[in-house]
């Protein structure tokens, strides 16, 4: 899975007064609490696919591949959370059989279907960024530009050209903060027909170079 990155996250707010620190990995034992993060973020997009949230979130917690998300941590409590693709795999990830597993075949062969309509795949030399969570009691403290020059450190250290992400119509935050960061938008698909199923009619890629950066965060 992974379409869209937004800066958004659970609606607890975060009290930690420390420093915000990143690394690469999820850390374990963090799976429930990451694929809770991601839900709040995108269980809009995925719901289709993926409801009820009682079965979507283990079903995330299960298939999340931890060596593919740059972390941000406050207090040694994980407060936002970057997944990117790279040799074929994603932070998200859940096979086929494994869907038809969680949802029953019947079910699970229509929610393939849906889930396919996110897919997208790196071109040569492209890292692909395939989604963002911050937790809302951390924004305004720059946590998701912090995980994106992380993983466009991760970026240039795998020799890759560019970062690509998507981000839909209906998420002008994400992409506002995409462009600070050095994102151009180079194509926008229109998709009216899966507004009234998925909730947005657009997608806009955005592609970066790597070696570049963007503004400051304030």
């Amino acid at each position: 899975m992974g379409r869209d990155t937004t800066d958004s996250g659970r609606d607890t707010p975060n009290t930690g007064t420390g420093p915000v620190t990143v690394r690469r990995g999820l850390p374990a034992g963090a799976e429930r609490r990451a694929a809770e993060m991601y839900w709040d973020a995108f269980g809009r997009k995925f719901g289709p696919a993926l409801n009820p949230p009682d079965k979507a979130v283990p079903f995330i917690a299960a298939h999340l591949n931890a060596d593919r998300a740059v972390c941000a941590l406050l207090d040694g409590q994980l407060v936002g959370l970057a997944g990117y693709q790279l040799g074929g795999r994603a932070l998200t990830g859940g096979s086929a059989s494994a869907v038809l597993g969680a949802y029953g075949h019947v079910r699970g062969l229509h929610r393939l279907l849906l889930l396919a309509l996110f897919e997208r795949h790196p071109a040569p030399g492209q890292l692909v960024m395939d989604g963002i969570a911050v937790d809302p009691g951390m924004r305004g403290r720059g946590v998701g530009s912090l995980l994106i020059e992380e993983v466009a450190a991760v970026a240039a250290e795998q020799q890759c050209r560019e970062i690509r992400l998507d981000v839909i119509d209906t998420n002008p935050r994400a992409r506002a903060l995409y462009e600070r960061r050095g994102f151009t938008a180079v194509r926008t698909e229109r998709t009216p027909y899966l507004r009234g199923l998925l909730g947005f009619g657009a997608v806009t890629t955005m592609r970066r170079a790597v070696g570049t950066r963007g503004a400051r965060e304030l």
